[in-house]
This record gives structure tokens, sequence and C-alpha cells, in this order.
């Protein structure tokens, strides 16, 4: 329920600041006065765009604030999803900056537009011919049917059960077109495969053989060389050995007089057994040296495959070849595996498929049944709006297909004139027809969920002062179970409100500016009276305006 809003610098409006009935209020005003300032004011604070040339002075900030009793409307959940503070009591405040810039807060919290939408939306329903035309949405049709058909719970397992209907069966396609694809590479994959299992590499394999193919490739330089150092250390008159040895035989006579000698003596035995085990490998490996012309070409072959492999896959390493031969393997599985997982998918789909098909049947019996009750209590307030020919008939159209809402769709068909066929609303109803029916429907609503604060802007523009009273009746009617605004011109209307604003504007220091009031009940009259008669005011108009107020 909106209990208050308050304006500063706003188009016409310098400062205003107004406090609403919680029932049925009326606003009425001249053309001009402001009215429709009013509904532009609650547009944002409900997330419409905001507009800089909507500032009354470009130098200073527009500010929009508005208190609603939200107690009602169950809101705790969104409140605790967004991270607002909840406070039965809340606060939305716009303001719009001189250089353009719009910001929103809920609570004192800063929100974005589409944040403020979403409450928005929870918390005022602004209604003009303009919005009579949602009516033609088949959307809106089937959510007006949901909603007589009590089909909240049902339709949210629906819509969880087909999120994951349309969860697998993405998965589903997406899988079928994966095995296509990889179908016509399994060959490929195989190929490769195959040839790098084919080498069973090892993972320094490369390495090792790149320095065995060196030591065969230089095998006779390497035996020379150890020839050299043998004939050097061992085999010819004067070799190293007999000159260590010989060495050591003068430092042990001199040992037995000198202690650093002796010590000295001690580290050349031991050197000399050390050279004389590397003389001894030296000449063993020399042995061993032999050229394997075989074996050379083996090795270069096998490192031509080698390289040829790791070429061809863009890399430098064994190691790499192999994590791609095991990337390889595991595609090949995966691919083997596809029929298993398509019909696992399958069964998954086919299953939600009939949890889903139950749920569908309910929703369509429920909206079959409901649609009947919707044309009766719509016919019924159409007659008593004036237009006793009128007829609706909810048409629902049943789909194959799931959708996101069941599976079928709503039609609305409408004639306002006996003997004329049936047709979609669009086709066939006028502006006032429209608004009418959408009253009627609102007012159908009004006692099923609970709707936010409802503002109509004029609704009944049109028509006669006897059908004002009866669209008077149903918003009168409407109050009893949420909040109604009514903007009219029509005095059989205003008298219905149970508070009376007054919108007028006025010249002060040569500009105009706009100014609210709420109307006592003598001020009522008077109201009443001019829009009865005119600016002058006669004795049978003042009669009439109370005589309004007293019915």
């Amino acid at each position: 329920m909106l209990k208050s809003l308050k304006i500063s610098n706003y188009a016409l409006i310098e400062e205003l600041y107004v406090e609403l009935d919680q029932s049925f209020t009326i606003i009425t005003g001249e053309t001009g006065a402001g009215k429709s300032i009013l509904l532009g004011a609650l547009g944002l604070i409900i997330g419409q765009r905001a507009d800089l040339s909507a500032l009354k002075d470009q130098s200073k900030k527009c500010i929009i604030e508005a208190q609603f009793n939200i107690e009602k409307y169950d809101l705790h959940l969104l409140f605790k999803q967004n991270d607002w503070d909840y406070d039965r009591h809340t606060i939305v405040r716009r303001e719009i900056t001189p250089n353009g810039k719009s910001r929103a807060f809920i609570n004192d919290s800063p929100v974005n537009l589409s944040q403020l939408k979403e409450l928005g939306d929870q918390l005022i329903d602004i209604h003009s011919q303009h919005n009579t035309l949602t009516l033609n949405n088949n959307l809106f049709q089937l959510k007006l049917i949901d909603s007589l058909a009590d089909n909240k719970s049902l339709l949210s397992d629906y819509k969880l059960a087909y999120s994951t209907y349309k969860s697998f069966k993405k998965k589903l396609y997406q899988k079928e077109e994966s095995i296509v694809k990889a179908k016509a590479e399994e060959n490929f994959l195989q190929f490769q495969f195959d040839e790098l299992d084919q080498l069973k590499l090892s993972i320094d394999e490369d390495e090792e053989l790149e320095e065995e193919q060196s030591s065969l490739e230089h095998m006779e330089e390497t035996k020379a060389s150890m020839n050299h150092a043998l004939n050097v250390l061992v085999y010819q008159d004067e070799n190293a050995t007999d000159l260590m040895r010989l060495g050591k035989s003068q430092l042990s006579d001199a040992s037995k007089f000198n202690k650093i000698v002796e010590e000295l003596n001690e580290r050349l035995s031991s050197l000399l057994i050390e050279f004389q085990d590397i003389t001894n490998e030296i000449e063993s490996e020399n042995n061993n040296l032999e050229y394997d012309p075989d074996r050379l070409e083996f090795i270069r072959n096998r490192l031509s495959s080698i390289y040829s492999l790791q070429k061809k896959h863009g890399v430098s390493t064994n190691q790499e070849l192999i994590d791609i031969k095991s990337s390889i393997e595991s595609k090949l599985v995966e691919i083997s595996n596809f029929d298993n997982d398509i019909e696992e998918l399958k069964l998954e789909v086919s299953k939600i498929e009939l949890l889903l098909n139950n749920y569908a049947s309910d929703l369509t019996a429920r909206r079959n049944s409901a649609a009947p009750i919707l044309e009766s209590k719509v016919k019924e307030l159409l007659i008593r709006l004036g237009m006793k020919n009128a007829s609706l008939t909810v048409k629902v159209i049943s789909n194959q297909e799931f959708s996101s809402s069941g599976k079928e769709d709503i039609q609305f068909l409408f004639t306002a004139n006996k003997g004329l066929e049936e047709r979609e609303l669009s086709k066939v109803a006028s502006g006032g027809e429209l608004s009418r029916l959408m009253l009627a429907i609102k007012s159908i609503l009004a006692r099923k969920v609970k709707m936010p604060t409802i503002i109509f802007d004029e609704i009944d523009t049109g028509v006669s002062g006897e059908i004002a009273d009866k669209v008077g009746d149903i918003l009168k009617l409407i109050s009893k179970e949420l909040q109604v605004v009514s903007i009219t011109h029509l005095p059989q209307m205003a008298a219905k409100g149970n508070s009376h604003l007054k919108v007028y504007k006025e010249d002060i220091d040569g500009e105009t500016r706009s100014f609210i009031k709420v109307l006592n009940n003598e001020e009522r009259i008077e109201e009443l009276a001019k829009m009865l008669s005119g600016s002058k005011m006669s004795v049978a108009a003042i009669d009439n305006a109370k005589a309004l107020l007293n019915q």
C-alpha cells in the first residue's frame, strides 16, 4: 500500500507531499494541472527511465520518495535475495542529478533500475488506456487464467520440471551433435593413436638414443684416444704407473724419519690405488668398445621416427607425445561410450517427460475449469458497466510441444455487440471497451490474488455518467481488497472515493507550479459542483454534489 509520496523539483512541482487513503482515493483537477505529473513521478518510483528534462530547476537535484506498507505482500524472500534491509514500512527513493545521472534506493540501499522495477511490479499497477493493450497479450491472458485457477504451486512444480527437461534435452542434443563429429574423426584419431602406440615411447628414450648415437658415430676417435691414454699410463717403458710407484718407494724410505713425509706417502699410496683402478677401467672399456653399424642404423631410424612425430604434433619432447597419446586414447574411449551415454540421457528425458506430462495435464484441466468461470464473471461485470451484449470467450488451445507454461495457449475472443462474431480482442475492441474489460478482469483478480496498489488513469474516459457511476461502484468494491487510486474527470466517479485529492496549479513569481491538497467535505462538495456545472456553481449543482456524496 502506498502511504505517502514526496516530490521535489519535478516538472511543475517544486515541493509536494501527500498521504494516501488505504482504500479508495480520487484525484481530480483541470486538464494540465499536473495529474499526469503524479503518474510520471510514480513511474520513476517503479523503475521507468528518467529524463533530464523532467527537472523543474536544471541546477538542482530532483527527488521522488514513496513510502509503502508492504507487510501483506510477502516480499521477505525478494528482499533477502537482493540483500536489502526489510522493513514493513519500506521507502523507495529516486534521484535525478543536474548532470542527468539517476540513482535509486530501497530503504537507503542503492539499487539498479532492473531491481527497482522488480520491486515496483510488486507495489504499484498503473493502469491507463495504454495498459489495456496487455489484454491482447497471450502471456497476460494465460497468467490471468492461472491466477483464477490457483495454479501458482502447480505451475512452479511444472516450471522446475520443465527447466530440468530442457537441460537434459540440451545435453542430449549436444551429445548427439558430438557423436556425429566424433564419428567423423574417429578413424583419424585411431590412426594417430596407433602411430604413437606402435613406437612404445619411453620418457627419456630420445635423449638416451642421441647419446648412444653420438658414441657410435665417434667410436674410432674414442678408441684412438683411449689407446693413447693407456700407452701413456700403462704400456710405455716409462709410464705414469711405474713413475708413481717409484715415487712412492722413495717417500717410503724418507717417511721413517719425517712424520709429514709419512702422511704424504700414505696419501700417495691411496692415489696409486685409485690410479690403478682408473687405468683398469679404461682398459676394460676400451676392450668393450665395438663399432656396430646395424645398431647405429637402428638408432638413426628410431630417432627419425620420434622426431617426425614430434614435428607432426608440434612438440619437442617424448613426454608431450605420451600426453597426446593419452588424450587421444581418452577421446576414443569417450566415443566408444557415446552410445551408452545417449541411451542414459534418453532414459532421463523420458522420465522427466512423464512427470512433465502429468503436471501439464493437471494444468490443462484446471485452466479448462477456470475459463468458463472467468467468462461468466466478466459478462456479469460488463453488464453492470453498460455492455449488456458483450461476451468474452476464453479459448484453451492445445499444443503438442511443451512450453515454459504448459501445453496450451490462451486466446481471448470478444464481441461488444449482439449478433457479431467473437474475434481476437485487438481486432474488435475499442479503447473504451478494453478499459472496461480490463476493469472487470482486475476486479475479479482483486478478490483472488494479493495485487499491489492499483492506479487507474481516467478509466472512465468515454463513458456516460450512469456508466461512470457503475465504474465507481466496481472500483469501490475493489478497494475493499486493495488500495485503489483513480484519476477522473467525472463527478459520479469522484464522489465514490474515501479520500479526494485535488491537483491544481498557480502562477507564483512569474512561473507556474503544481500543488495537491486533500479536500475536506465542504471542499469536496465545491469540487464536485464545479465538475457538474463548471466554474459558476449553481445551487442545483451544489445540491447534486451533496446528493452524490450521500449516496
